[in-house]
Formats: structure tokens, C-alpha cells, sequence
């Protein structure tokens, strides 16, 4: 599913127009995305938690010529399933 399909989805559950839709997913997308960058935790309970954690610098290698190569340390978000979302998935 993407973006417009969540949109479409979303529009039809809610009894919402999909610009309302749109305009709602945007607004959560972009809060996510400012707390993760603020360093903070989202949980939304039954659903799962957002947070970032580092990554720390290792070595790799170059596929094409086999060497090794430095990969910087790093900051990625990450998403951990609720007990709720994960018992529905899991049936």
C-alpha cells in the first residue's frame, strides 16, 4: 500500500473527503518525523513505537571490487510492532 492508497483508504473508513484524508496522514507523517528528529519517542499504544537509535561505524565492502571500506556511525529511525498489532498480524 502507498501513500494514496492509505489516502483512499483512510478517506472511505472515516467517511472523510480524501483531501481531509490526505491532509490528516500528512500532519501525523510530519509530527513523527519532527519528534524522531527532536530525539524523542513516539508510542502509540496497540500499534507500536517509533524511535531512532544509533548505528555504530563498521566495515563493509565494495561489491564490485571486493575491498573494504569505512562506513560512517549513524542515527536510523526504527519501528517496534505493539502486542496488540502483532497478535492481529500473526493469525
Amino acid at each position: 500500500m502507498n501513500k494514496a492508497e492509505l489516502i483512499n483508504k483512510v478517506s472511505e473508513m472515516a467517511e472523510v473527503s480524501k483531501k481531509e484524508a490526505e491532509t490528516v496522514i500528512t500532519a501525523t507523517f510530519d509530527a513523527i518525523t519532527d519528534a524522531l528528529k527532536d530525539g524523542d519517542k513516539v508510542q502509540l499504544v496497540g500499534f507500536g513505537s517509533f524511535e531512532v537509535k544509533p548505528r555504530a561505524a563498521r566495515t563493509g565492502r565494495n561489491p564490485k571490487t571486493k575491498e573494504p571500506i569505512e562506513i560512517p556511525a549513524t542515527t536510523v529511525p526504527v519501528f517496534k510492532a505493539g502486542k496488540v498489532l502483532k497478535d492481529i498480524v500473526g493469525k
